[in-house]
């Protein structure tokens, strides 16, 4: 294969109140890109126990490619209640087998033939996998067309700024959503200023391509250099909001990578995001009316 899609960082069981589930943000949207007839691949960690098994027993199940080193560390659990409003909150375990990704020649050679890669913050939190991130990045063909997506998904205090001013440097594409662009803007000195603003501060800093910020039921953006889409949030009954945000960055980069406009692929992303929210846990079988 080539022209990959790849999503990078944690792969864990989400515990949530009906029983446990495969969750974390890489392993969500390298899924959703597959359901978009694109070749994806997860890249991750999981220990040497039958949580890990069955994590890598589950991706093959579902035909996702995987790229997943097995460790000597626990697989990651995170421990999930939902709020009244279906809002995840979460309790994430710590030293565990996504902390300590390995560099390895298999993952270079995958890096090598990668057109897209989608990686957070929470992954970062630990010096190995922070390390085996930015020597993917690295060693990525250095081509104008390429994206790279830092989705910031900031979780407990698992960041710093250094963490986030790099990640914002190293990617192309920045995806935040409403109470993340605050914290942010707060760190970053310019808390005052409303979020559009901050918006377009972040596209120049940074030169990025896009900068997509989500607002929960208030819609979303995508901003590019002088122009700026919107898109209002459709109304759904929601089962729970467990990795909608990832399969909108799945429809979103699966569409531009396609050839469609900003517009087309924001609105794809919408439509699928909510659909998602229709539905228990991250990864659900898309409806071919969103996938064809």
């Amino acid at each position: 294969m080539k022209d990959i899609v790849v999503g990078m960082g944690e792969a864990l069981w989400d515990v949530l109140p009906e029983g446990k589930k495969i969750g974390g943000a890489p392993a969500n949207f390298a899924y959703h890109v597959s359901q978009f007839g694109l070749p994806s691949c997860v890249v991750s960690a999981v220990g040497e126990d039958n949580l890990g098994k069955e994590i890598i027993e589950n991706f093959t199940a579902k035909g996702l490619n995987q790229l997943i080193a097995e460790v000597p560390y626990p697989t990651g659990t995170v421990q999930v209640e939902i709020d009244q409003a279906g809002v995840p909150q979460y309790e994430i375990k710590e030293n565990v087998a996504w902390d300590n990704i390995p560099y390895t020649a298999r993952l270079e050679a995958l890096a090598e033939k990668t057109k897209a890669v989608c990686f957070g913050s929470l992954a970062q939190r630990n010096v190995v996998s922070r390390n085996t991130i930015n020597r993917f990045l690295d060693a990525m063909p250095q081509t104008d067309d390429r994206l790279v997506v830092f989705d910031v998904n900031l979780r407990q205090g698992f960041y710093n700024k250094e963490i986030l001013c790099n990640s914002m440097k190293r990617c192309n594409i920045l995806k935040i959503n409403d109470e993340e662009l605050v914290i942010v803007s707060r760190m970053f000195g310019y808390p005052g200023i409303d979020l559009q603003d901050k918006c377009w501060i972040l596209l120049g800093k940074y030169n990025l391509k896009m900068l997509i910020l989500t607002c929960g039921i208030n819609g979303s953006y995508v901003f590019t250099p002088g122009n700026v889409s919107f898109q209002p949030t459709p109304k759904v009954e929601v089962a729970d909001t467990v990795g909608a945000g990832d399969s909108f960055t799945a429809a979103f980069i699966s569409s531009i990578l396609r050839g469609k406009s900003v517009g087309e692929a924001h609105s794809l992303a919408v439509r699928t995001s909510a659909f998602v929210c229709t539905q228990k846990g991250a990864m659900p079988i898309l409806p071919s009316d969103l996938t064809d």
